[in-house]
């Protein structure tokens, strides 16, 4: 090739990287408007100091993160670990972990399931698996508070067949965090798995079962390493929704099981202290990262572009 073909071959690509990125400038602004621009608000306000009617003051100040799982005492200044703070990122955290396991388990044998029927009826069962995303949360949280409550469903039928002589406190506790978590975040678990197993080749089980492996070992060893992408992936979109989880907990939890999306609108509202507000929001963001980051190595080893 001589000089001024590759010269001309040069700017040629040079041409293309430079449309590939006028074409993309729409998309990178909106971006940085609507994304990251908000995110950098937020890291600017946790490091200013608190206003008194619930702004900021315009001064640096590292009083947003310390008081993150710190405490001060107004009396004598002694430090002291931030109990409160520190319990309620316990509990979110306990709880986000419980439900993608739980979601886990009664999602895996349904994704199995549809998996497994015929490719025409298929798409009824996802249809009928993606009918409560069609109805907004905040209904479905009013809806498992009817069933739960002391006077409601549950408790009436249980008190009918004479099971229970007094109903049994489930609203406003863990339980009923949980319960509705599971139920509003299965659908998220169901689909990517189901995304997997639609792929498997069902000859590797029976070749298993021909070679005289047990339910267990074809679940263990074939099944689950093969829709393992699936898994990582259902488990990530439901563990970050439910770490950060508002409704559920300010509708079932009753204002005394908070979880940190709570704790944060308080420090928004009521508490007036929008640094502390907005560094418990950069920490949940970055626990959030480190969830994501861990879904990328794994799905890199496992060959995620089955999910």
């Amino acid at each position: 090739m001589t000089e001024r073909a590759r010269q001309a071959a040069s700017a040629a690509q040079k041409k293309e990287i430079t449309n590939r990125w006028l074409l993309s400038a729409p998309a990178l602004v909106l971006i940085a408007v609507a994304s990251v621009g908000p995110l950098l608000i937020v890291l600017l306000y946790s490091v200013l100091a608190p206003g008194s009617y619930g702004d900021v003051k315009w001064e640096l100040s590292g009083q947003g993160w310390f008081n993150v799982f710190l405490s001060r005492d107004i009396f004598d200044d002694t430090i002291s670990l931030a109990d409160a703070h520190v319990m309620i990122l316990w509990r979110s955290a306990k709880l986000a972990v419980i439900t993608t396991l739980l979601c886990l388990i009664v999602g895996f044998p349904t994704a199995y399931f549809i998996a497994s029927r015929a490719p025409h009826n298929r798409s009824i069962w996802l249809f009928l698996i993606t009918i409560p995303f069609w109805t907004n949360m905040l209904i479905r949280g009013f809806a498992i508070q009817e069933m739960i409550r002391n006077e409601g469903l549950t408790n009436t039928i249980l008190m009918k067949f004479g099971i229970i002589s007094a109903p049994i406190q489930m609203l406003y506790t863990d339980f009923a965090i949980l319960l509705g978590m599971v139920y509003v975040h299965l659908p998220l678990m169901v689909l990517p798995l189901y995304a997997s197993l639609e792929k498997l080749d069902f000859r590797l089980v029976e070749a298993g079962y021909d070679l005289y492996a047990t339910r267990l070992k074809v679940l263990w060893r074939i099944i689950i390493p093969l829709v393992k992408p699936g898994i990582i992936a259902g488990s990530i979109l439901v563990f970050i929704p439910a770490l950060s989880s508002y409704v559920i907990p300010r509708i079932l939890g009753g204002g005394k099981n908070l979880m940190v999306g709570n704790l944060i609108e308080l420090q928004f509202g009521q508490g007036r202290n929008w640094p502390l507000g907005a560094a418990l929001s950069i920490t949940l963001v970055i626990i959030v990262l480190f969830a994501m980051l861990y879904y990328v190595k794994n799905a890199g080893k496992t060959g995620g572009g089955h999910a």
